[in-house]
């Protein structure tokens, strides 16, 4: 028997972040197959556009851990929700199980270590998408945060554990490891996972040594919206753009500093706890707050570049591959994925290290810039898989774990 339905389970069934936009974008391209689709999630809210296009969606209507009004009973079910793993076992349960497949999009807020067995162990074969790093790390991104920069120690380990890495404070560290050993053990997470999506070379590579060896890996890039529009004349164009959270790991404050430093300008499309300090750095810089993604697009067409100066290992940097589409250069660290979409000096500009980011500024020249636009917007079909294509190849992975449980 073939493939007939899919349960899409994510923590939130809204445009609310990378992780939500692939979700909720990948459904409903599965059902525009003639899928059934199902969108379970924990957290209240569904985007009117799953309804639309005949998505069915069963929500439990919780409240995030970090939003419940019962700061105990939040801190709980973010370690371990019964009632989310019950609702998803009574769901796949009522499946038949040589023609449905459950896909998990992470775990990290009211999912919790809880759907674990009913992934790896549960009548349906499942997919664990990775958009993070958080069936190894206790934060999600091995980075540390207090002090910004890329975390190299074994996760759970005596260091680990003994580290305050967190960006709030060393009681949310304890939480989140007790999180983390409720994902090891009886979440069985990962080391049960049979099938696992990565999303980009730089996520494996960090990855690979804290999955078990015999989980199949499948790699699935992100959709990417490549746009329709003429190209962007980066080079008519004298704005730097930043497209993010204002937060310590983001990068943000160093591109303030390195946009000072080169003498440009610089707009910051997002929102976050650094924007007063980046206003003391740049009075006359534009930061707008959140923005849907029209607007994004509209700063993206007055960019000469945009500045992806992320401190983390960023496991994909979907915002760099839709400028990249659309003729915009990329400037960014070489330690993060969005490097990956990148000609070296031909579409952008990838430095080596925090401090050259300044320098990297000053050589995007209008001719420079023209020079990369053109190049980046040919090479369009490069950045990753439309909505339709993704949805293709999610097909050809959910059709090998069911061909693998049922043989």
């Amino acid at each position: 028997m073939t493939l007939q339905t899919v349960i899409v389970v994510s923590d939130s069934a809204q445009f609310d972040g990378g992780l939500g936009k692939v979700a909720v974008t990948s459904a409903i391209a599965l059902a525009s197959r003639g899928l059934n689709v199902i969108f379970f999630c924990p957290i209240a809210g569904v985007d009117p556009a799953l309804y639309a296009a005949g998505v069915q969606a069963v929500c439990l209507e919780q409240d995030a851990p970090s939003e419940d009004p019962n700061r105990l009973r939040g801190m709980r079910r973010g370690i371990w929700n019964g009632q989310v793993a019950k609702a998803l076992k009574s769901l796949c349960e009522i499946q038949d199980p040589t023609t449905a497949i459950v896909h998990c999009h992470g775990f990290s807020k009211a999912l919790s270590p809880a759907i674990g067995p009913v992934l790896t162990s549960g009548r349906l074969a499942s997919v664990y998408t990775m958009h993070e790093f958080f069936l190894a790390c206790p934060n999600g991104s091995f980075f540390d945060f207090p002090r910004a920069k890329i975390c190299t120690r074994r996760p759970m380990n005596l260091s680990c554990l003994s580290t305050q890495c967190d960006s709030r404070h060393a009681v949310h560290k304890v939480w989140r490891t007790a999180r983390q050993l409720a994902l090891k053990g009886p979440g069985r997470m990962p080391r049960a996972l049979e099938d696992v999506i990565y999303i980009s070379q730089t996520q494996r590579d960090v990855m690979a040594p804290h999955l078990n060896p015999k989980t199949r890996l499948h790699h699935v890039a992100n959709p990417v919206d490549l746009g329709n529009g003429p190209r962007v004349r980066a080079d008519e164009n004298d704005l730097f753009v930043f497209v993010g959270r204002l937060e310590p790991d983001k990068g943000a404050l160093d591109f303030a500093n390195a946009a000072k430093s080169a003498g440009v300008r610089a707009a910051f499309v997002g929102a976050g706890r650094q924007e007063a300090a980046i206003r003391g750095i740049l009075p006359d810089a534009t930061i707008t707050g959140w923005v849907g993604p029209t607007e994004v697009a509209h700063w993206l067409s007055k960019a000469r570049a945009l500045v992806f100066p992320s401190l983390w290992q960023e496991t994909f940097g979907l915002v760099a591959y839709e400028a990249l589409a659309r003729g915009v250069p990329v400037i960014t660290g070489a330690w993060n994925a969005a490097s990956e979409g990148i000609v070296p000096n031909e579409t952008g500009i990838i430095y080596q290290a925090p401090q050259d980011l300044a320098a990297a500024l000053k050589r995007m020249d209008g001719a420079t810039a023209e020079r990369m636009s053109i190049a980046a917007f040919a090479r369009r079909e490069h950045y990753g898989t439309t909505p339709d294509a993704h949805a293709d190849k999610l097909v050809e992975v959910y059709e090998s774990a069911l061909q693998k449980r049922t043989s």
